[in-house]
């Protein structure tokens, strides 16, 4: 098959370099795109008359019978092609003949690339936010079944404090509002039309960049014709906002594995998100999260490998940006199938063993805290009450007892401004009730957010 480019040379290209030049096993997911850029791209040559209006709706009816033969199954773009723009552009001619060759006046590949990959990511970021939502919407149920269950805080992986079930997934649905936010800021600088730029110079054919913006949605267009065809920073900021995607589905993720432990038993994985061993019959493996963590070190190595790419190529165009599409591709792949595995797995694949988690923040130390403020409230300094509530500690832990065994004259050895209501206070469940600040785990709080985040997902 001739190259588009083929007269300038003497020979053919060596048949293993011809291949490893090629992108059309990958780009060919970009067929759609392409073709809808086309069309917006031959319309305008029309408006602006460098082509005839009756030669501009030949072009058009073509590629909308190319793009009809692709959706029936019947026209399959690959091999030996070098690339999905180049294979369109030769079924045009086969199909309307010399009036295709038309079609590419004022534009190159450089600023058609470009547009076929944003016109795709665009479409696959607002995918990508109804995912989360979905996400979010399962993570909120939880929450709303759970706000008087209790769990135990952590920090350093110790005991903390006790806390609201319900609170604890609504910092989850915190952290995906970010990304969708992140999302949204990337989305608006994927929504920028580099096409016209042609080459890298711009073009003396009379083309109208703006007509094209319009016809394809953008919101915008470069306003400079080497940054057009250069930027890149839109791929590695999507991967960025991707990677901290999935870095909040692995952190659940290797939550629920702890949970779902023997050692932990604060859940259990449900017959639907779970897989047995080969060899040990008692086992329930947690698959799901297990994966879902794995899979995060294949978006941070595609971050790493667009920051490389892009880091020491002069301007403008260069053929390493061939190697955008693959991590981009993938990293959509890889973040979509994760959500959408963590949305079933929380909706269906879980279920919270509510009295281990109960005894759980009846049997520790977690309430240390308030019996360290139950003596601020009788105007004892903090940091007083601080080293006291510690002696206490410590002389539990001697004897092998919680605070709820002591007795009240044993207390009273340490500070005589305890009470008998200590003991009340101290309670799990006035515990995280009596966190009234703003953003707390107290029920009054969480009740508030419930109701902020029913608002916002609008349920």
């Amino acid at each position: 098959m001739s190259k588009v480019w083929s007269k300038r040379f003497d020979s053919s290209l060596n048949l293993f370099i011809e291949k490893f030049n090629a992108s059309i096993c990958f780009d060919k997911k970009l067929i759609l795109e392409d073709i809808e850029c086309s069309i917006a791209h031959a319309k305008m040559l029309g408006h602006t008359q460098v082509i005839s209006s009756q030669e501009a709706l030949k072009i058009i009816s073509g590629l909308e019978n190319i793009k009809n033969e692709f959706l029936e199954g019947k026209f399959s773009p690959g091999a030996p092609s070098e690339d999905i723009h180049y294979c369109i552009e030769e079924k045009l001619i086969k199909l309307i003949g010399e009036t295709g060759k038309k079609l590419h006046t004022g534009r190159s590949r450089n600023d058609q690339v470009g547009t076929d990959l944003r016109l795709w990511l665009r479409k696959e970021i607002d995918n990508l936010d109804l995912l989360i939502i979905d996400l979010q919407k399962a993570l909120f149920n939880i929450a709303k079944a759970n706000v008087y269950t209790l769990i135990p805080g952590y920090t350093h992986m110790q005991r903390a404090q006790p806390l609201s079930l319900a609170h604890h997934m609504l910092a989850y649905l915190e952290m995906f509002q970010r990304d969708r936010e992140r999302l949204k800021e990337v989305r608006s600088r994927v929504n920028t039309s580099p096409l016209g730029a042609a080459a890298l110079a711009g073009t003396k054919i009379k083309i109208d960049r703006n007509f094209t913006a319009e016809e394809l949605g953008f919101e915008k267009i470069y306003k400079n014709s080497i940054d057009a065809v250069s930027d890149r920073d839109f791929c590695v900021e999507f991967v960025s906002a991707s990677a901290l995607v999935m870095s909040h589905l692995s952190k659940i993720s290797e939550e629920i594995i702890l949970w779902v432990t023997d050692e932990f038993s604060f859940a259990k994985l449900t017959d639907k998100c779970a897989t047995g061993s080969s060899l040990m019959p008692q086992k329930k493996n947690p698959d799901v999260p297990e994966l879902i963590r794995g899979k995060t070190g294949r978006v941070y190595g595609h971050l790493q490998a667009l920051l490389t790419m892009i880091k020491g190529v002069p301007l403008s165009y260069n053929k390493d940006f061939q190697e955008d599409k693959e991590p981009i591709f993938d990293t959509v792949e890889t973040t979509s199938s994760c959500i959408q595995a963590m949305t079933i797995l929380i909706s269906e694949g879980i279920e919270f063993n509510v009295d281990n988690l109960a005894d759980s923040v009846e049997n520790d130390f977690s309430n240390a805290t308030d019996l360290a403020d139950y003596l601020v409230g009788k105007n004892v300094p903090f940091r007083t009450a601080y080293q006291v509530v510690g002696e206490i500690v410590k002389y539990c832990l001697k004897r092998k007892i919680l605070f709820k065994n002591l007795r009240i004259d044993e207390l009273k050895k340490f500070h005589n401004k305890f009470e008998e209501d200590i003991f009340e206070n101290i309670h799990p469940i006035n515990v995280v009730k009596s966190r009234i600040s703003k953003g707390g785990t107290g029920f009054v709080q969480v009740e508030i957010e419930i109701k902020n985040w029913q608002k916002k997902l609008l349920l």
